[in-house]
């Protein structure tokens, strides 16, 4: 009787696969152009950071390159940083943002006839080392406004609370754990148009029709101190006083529709300057780590104040039409001030330093600290603006076919989105202000965008009532968020990336969820 050979066991069937698995490698690394080109690996601001070293092509992925880098800069394998790179085409000024599939193909098609034995510039920008997933279902919708959205903001110290405006004449505050509604903002006359959490959470801001700015406790849901007034016409925007600025109390600057802009101390609810300049409404207002506060107007002005002394000291004059929205380099660290991965510091003076910290790193352009602003117009343009180096503007943004909605920095501060009404999303690059791509998708108006807490991602509002998150690397739509029943105003990522929250025409909250 012939003897039976006993399937093989479990540990057995592991081996094999992963022999199989390895073999699998080895054949795909083989694969690919014979030759190597010498990469030159460059920082944002143009210093070498390694020697000029021979790469073969065949290695030649972003991410074997930003492991050679890591390599090369003698770092522990653990403070490995992830890179992605611009390439720097040899004999020209051209620079390609998206790192291509086919190195060999992309030179070949700059005329580089022959790329082996190439010398290659590569800029190298370090990405969060953390990594922020896509948001793919909805996880909550939260119902209970009676007329549209019209603001939603995430708080910087908890993600599991969002706030919202509405033309209800309340605002909201949600608790995203568990999707339902934590308290109810009663108090203003008219729709809240604004919403502004302080940058250490403890205070919420609105901004309404009713010419009142509202201050309210997150915790308790009731009102700090009296409303303030002194606007004559409605508020268009709330911009809270960088958390390593504050002294005796922390301040906020509000702009309104009748061309001022009024900063408050919160504590004695009174308003210690009147920034009066504009000849029309004042759009938005955004408070700089420097001390300076920039507000936009429909006179098609840009100006600088300075906040303590109350005085106007630029005027950044470009515009040909209405300026509808103001971002910061610093937006993203001058919002979560403190917060971070890193456990919060007992002291006010440790929470100070850090938030100060934190907005130098972000702004800091060759060794000195230089907050850039970008300005979004009626005028199918933006301008790039760094007003550390004078009132002439850096770059002139221009591409979009109608005007220009909202526009943000990336919170590594290499990129800049603006959404529009030709419903397109455009990224640029930040340094410069160079076109990189158009993200089609949407078919109506785009509202408002957001980056996640890495940079990697972006998401959309649009009109056309859906969400679109969007990937950086290669600029096409990574996940589509139907789900709202009507035009999408407003929209939000969590500062830890956990979560997106996004409102508008149709009264309902929804959060989104990977």
């Amino acid at each position: 009787m012939a003897t039976v050979v006993p399937p093989p066991s479990k540990r057995q069937k592991r081996a094999e696969l992963e022999r199989s698995q390895l073999q699998q490698d080895v054949t795909l690394a083989n694969e690919g152009p014979a030759g190597s080109f010498k990469a030159h690996f460059i920082d944002g601001d143009g210093k070498q950071m390694a020697d000029v070293i021979e790469v073969p092509l065949k290695d030649a992925s972003e991410k074997n390159l930003s492991l050679l880098l890591n390599t090369l800069m003698a770092r522990d394998k653990e403070d490995f940083l992830p890179y992605r790179f611009r390439i720097h085409i040899p004999d020209s000024e051209i620079i390609v943002d998206q790192y291509p599939t086919d190195l060999v193909k992309l030179l070949r098609d700059h005329g580089i006839d022959n790329p082996f034995e190439t010398t290659v510039t590569l800029s190298a920008e370090p990405q969060a080392v953390f990594k922020v997933q896509a948001v793919t279902r909805m996880s909550h919708k939260i119902p209970g406004h009676g007329e549209a959205i019209l603001a939603a903001q995430f708080s910087p110290a908890n993600s599991s609370r969002l706030a919202t405006g509405s033309g209800d004449k309340t605002a909201r505050i949600m608790d995203t754990d568990t999707g339902t509604p934590r308290f109810t903002l009663s108090g203003h006359t008219h729709w809240v148009l604004c919403v502004a959490w302080s940058p250490d959470g403890k205070r919420l801001a609105t901004g309404s029709m009713d010419k009142t700015v509202r201050l309210w406790d997150p915790e308790t849901g009731k009102p700090i101190g009296q409303p303030l007034t002194g606007h004559a016409k409605w508020v268009t925007n709330i911009a809270w006083e960088p958390y390593h600025l504050w002294k005796d109390a922390p301040r906020l600057a509000s702009a309104s529709k009748d061309g001022t802009v009024r900063v408050w101390n919160v504590v004695t609810s009174r308003s210690e300057h009147v920034l009066s300049g504009h000849k029309s409404s004042v759009s938005c207002v955004k408070w700089g780590g420097t001390g300076m506060i920039y507000t936009g107007s429909h006179d098609k002005a840009v100006r600088i104040w300075d906040a303590d002394k109350g005085v106007l000291l630029h005027t950044l004059s470009a515009h040909a039409h209405w300026v509808n929205h103001l971002a910061l380099s610093s937006d993203f660290a001058l919002r979560t001030a403190y917060f971070d991965h890193e456990p919060v510091p007992d002291s006010e003076e440790g929470k100070r330093a850090k938030a100060k910290a934190r907005f130098e790193k972000a702004v800091r352009v060759q060794g000195k600290v230089a907050e850039r602003v970008v300005s979004a117009s009626d005028d199918f343009t933006m301008y790039l603006w760094d007003p550390s180096s004078g009132t002439k503007p850096v770059a002139r943004l221009h591409g979009h076919q109608k005007q220009v909605n909202h526009v943000t920095f990336s919170p590594d501060g290499l990129l800049i989105a603006s959404a529009g009404w030709d419903n397109h999303t455009k990224i640029w690059s930040a340094k410069d202000g160079r076109f990189i791509n158009t993200l089609r998708g949407h078919v109506a108006p785009v509202y408002q965008c957001a980056f996640s807490a890495d940079s990697r991602l972006l998401v959309t509002g649009s009109k056309d009532t859906t969400l679109k998150v969007w990937s950086m690397a290669t600029c096409k739509l990574a996940v589509d968020l139907p789900g709202h029943q009507d035009e999408v105003y407003a929209v939000d990522w969590s500062p830890d990336g956990t979560k997106v929250g996004s409102a508008g025409k149709d009264k309902a909250v929804r959060l989104w969820c990977n």
